[in-house]
């Protein structure tokens, strides 16, 4: 062997100790805030309280769930998930100050208003009952999605769940204001069940998605599934159930379902209808630990690619090959440089994906995402991930997507974000309206008095031919804690381009876990709320109070109703219908920003439609291009001309700007 063939052998371990330095430094230097008291005087939030339905508070609030006897010595593990909430408009009213929350406490589905909407748009609260769907003991929900999938302009939920298919709650026409009985339980998968009791797939949903993901005008649903099908909460239930294969590359879990939409009614009996496109995503892309899906069109064909963040192994970036009527995706993956650990390339990590957003973090006209994973000290030193987009152009990310490459620099680190705790939920949001995204994020995991994180870590250790087995997991039951007082992050911008965590100066460093985080501006005067959704505690909410906000751009992108009842002067009924998978591109002497219309998508936390760019001390016009497709599945695409402030935009074969609600 002569000298250079050695040589070559030695990158990989002499690039493995670089690196390895490189994140000893930056883990130590990461838990200092840089500038941290500086960039927190530029934010305020207020918390306020959300209303809840009568006597809510009265009944009694659990704090571990019933399990398979299989999951027994682990049912606090197994209870560490479900809480979720979404903000958007669920009177029609044009203003996104409705809420949708799933309280783990008492496993309800609780629709209600947020504290700052006006009095028009307040309501009793009430919970979703899925009655005369069947539904067990064995079953509860995991994340409420609003919607309008009839297309008829009112806003409906899908509410998914451990140990069933999904549940379409959809507005009926008739209906004045929201309450129970304004809404019919529909089943987005059919099942028969002739003795009154459920009969289908017990999914164990973590993760739901909703998008044009076809080009035909209309929401299909990605279903992220965690465990397999099987009786997860069900302790009389077959010892059915098992746990992840790896810790590193585990396939054996419930995975993802592609659900098409092929049509819809509205009317007081509504109904939409789908079909699953079981071979939309190849298998070893779709057999993962779901825990977060998000999607967001970053070739500029109208159509959006889906991230799938999976515990236990390998996330996925999937490129959109679909066409009106049939979903097809295809997987692109990063390249590997010399100094380029193995888990920072896209779609070959090992890390434990636990939430994904996409957004414009850099300012420059292109979609990233944030995606959360576990990166407690001392604990799972991993890192969360920020995939920087270094496509040329929409053209060229196409073209590179097609070939299977995803062009994506990982620069978590660089960014001050890389090491926040045991992480969920993230979403990214202009606060300030300056033109630069915060990053939101959910964290914690199980709370209680006894650590067990060497327990945890010793189980890191295992062979993976054990790990399926439950028996062979530690036990993590009540009283037990792992990453239990680990707290909400905000991760502000500061001068120098890097971030800080500033959630301590905030007051949003609450030892509670969380779990979902959705924003909105639910006051339509440009400042951008937000509500958290807590596991084992009360969900929270916090209005923008910043000193100081930008000017900004808030798009309301609609197209018109369709169906019985469509007249937007009826019930709750809107200006029209989202036109999910429009995006926007906004350019001025600050630069260009993009944003899209996000139909829901991460874990755990849904924001509203509203399409929004911050524009700082701008206060001139912006050239605004819009991308859409219409129900005939054609892409359109239009450039207007608009002033700082909210506007509704109605988007047919044209986009023509109309009197806001």
């Amino acid at each position: 062997m002569d000298l250079r063939e050695r040589l070559r052998r030695l990158v990989p371990g002499v690039a493995t100790l670089l690196v390895a330095t490189a994140l000893f430094f930056g883990v130590n230097s990461a838990v200092a805030t840089p500038n941290g008291d500086k960039v927190a005087k530029n934010y305020n939030f207020q918390e306020m309280p959300i209303a809840l339905p009568p006597g809510y508070n009265n009944q009694k609030m659990n704090t571990i769930r019933p399990v398979n006897r299989a999951y027994q010595k682990l049912r606090g593990w197994i209870s560490s998930v479900g809480a979720s909430i979404a903000m958007n408009d669920v009177t029609g009213h044009g203003r996104p100050d409705g809420m949708c929350i799933v309280d783990t406490r008492t496993n309800d589905v609780v629709v209600t208003y947020t504290p700052t909407a006006p009095a028009a748009d307040r309501f009793t609260p009430f919970v979703l009952k899925e009655a005369p769907l069947p539904m067990d003991a064995g079953m509860a929900p995991t994340g409420c999605t609003p919607g309008d999938f009839n297309g008829d302009g009112r806003m409906d939920f899908l509410i998914t769940y451990w140990g069933r298919t999904p549940v379409l709650f959809m507005a009926k026409a008739g209906a004045t204001t929201p309450a129970l009985s304004s809404y019919v339980p529909r089943e987005v998968v059919p099942t028969a069940s002739p003795d009154g009791r459920y009969h289908g797939p017990r999914w164990n949903t973590d993760a739901a998605y909703v998008g044009d993901l076809d080009a035909s005008g209309h929401p299909s649903i990605i279903i992220g599934n965690y465990f397999p099908d099987s009786d997860v909460l069900d302790p009389k239930a077959f010892a059915n159930v098992s746990m992840n294969n790896s810790l590193s590359s585990a396939k054996n879990a419930g995975g993802d379902h592609v659900l098409r939409w092929y049509g819809a009614s509205s009317g007081d009996q509504p109904t939409a209808n789908y079909v699953e496109e079981k071979e939309a995503i190849d298998f070893q892309a779709s057999s993962g630990w779901t825990l977060a899906i998000s999607g967001a069109d970053m070739t500029g064909d109208g159509k959006p690619e889906i991230y799938i963040a999976n515990d236990f192994g390998h996330d996925h970036l999937l490129y959109n090959t679909s066409t009106p009527g049939h979903i097809s995706f295809k997987e692109a993956v990063g390249s590997r440089g010399a100094t380029t650990p193995k888990s920072f390339v896209l779609g070959k990590d090992s890390f434990k994906g636990m939430g994904v957003d996409f957004g414009d973090i850099n300012h420059n006209g292109s979609f990233d995402m944030t995606v959360s994973n576990i990166d407690a000290a001392w604990g799972l030193e991993e890192s969360n991930f920020v995939w920087v987009n270094k496509a040329k152009s929409t053209a060229d990310m196409q073209k590179k997507l097609a070939n299977g490459d995803a062009p994506f620099s990982q620069e978590a680190q660089q960014l001050g974000v890389a090491w926040t705790g045991w992480c969920w939920d993230v979403k990214m949001g202009d606060f300030l309206n300056d033109g630069n995204m915060a990053i939101v994020q959910a964290d914690g995991f199980v709370k209680g008095k006894i650590d067990r994180w060497a327990w945890l870590q010793e189980m890191a250790m295992t062979n993976d031919d054990l790990l399926s087995n439950p028996a062979m997991w530690p036990n993590i039951g009540p009283g037990d804690d792992v990453a239990g007082n680990d707290k909400l992050a905000f991760y502000a911008k500061a001068s120098n381009g890097k971030y800080a965590n500033i959630s301590k100066q905030l007051g949003l460093a609450v030892p509670i876990p969380t779990r979902g985080i959705a924003t909105a501006d639910t006051t339509g005067t440009g400042a951008l709320d937000m509500a958290i959704a807590r596991q084992w505690g009360p969900p929270v909410f916090y209005a923008n109070k910043a000193p100081k906000l930008g000017d900004y751009i808030n798009l309301s992108l609609y197209r018109p109703a369709t169906g019985t009842g469509a007249d937007p002067n009826m019930g709750l009924a809107a200006t029209g219908s989202p036109v999910y998978g429009a995006t926007a591109t906004i350019t001025n002497s600050q630069g260009t920003q993009v944003a899209e219309l996000d139909g829901g998508g991460g874990h755990g936390g849904f924001r509203s439609f509203d399409v929004r760019f911050g524009l700082g001390d701008y206060m001139g016009q912006s050239n605004v291009k819009i991308q859409w497709h219409d129900t005939t599945g054609a892409l359109h695409e239009q450039t207007l001309k608009l002033m700082p402030g909210s506007h509704t935009i109605q988007l047919t074969n044209q986009a023509q700007e109309v009197p806001s609600r």
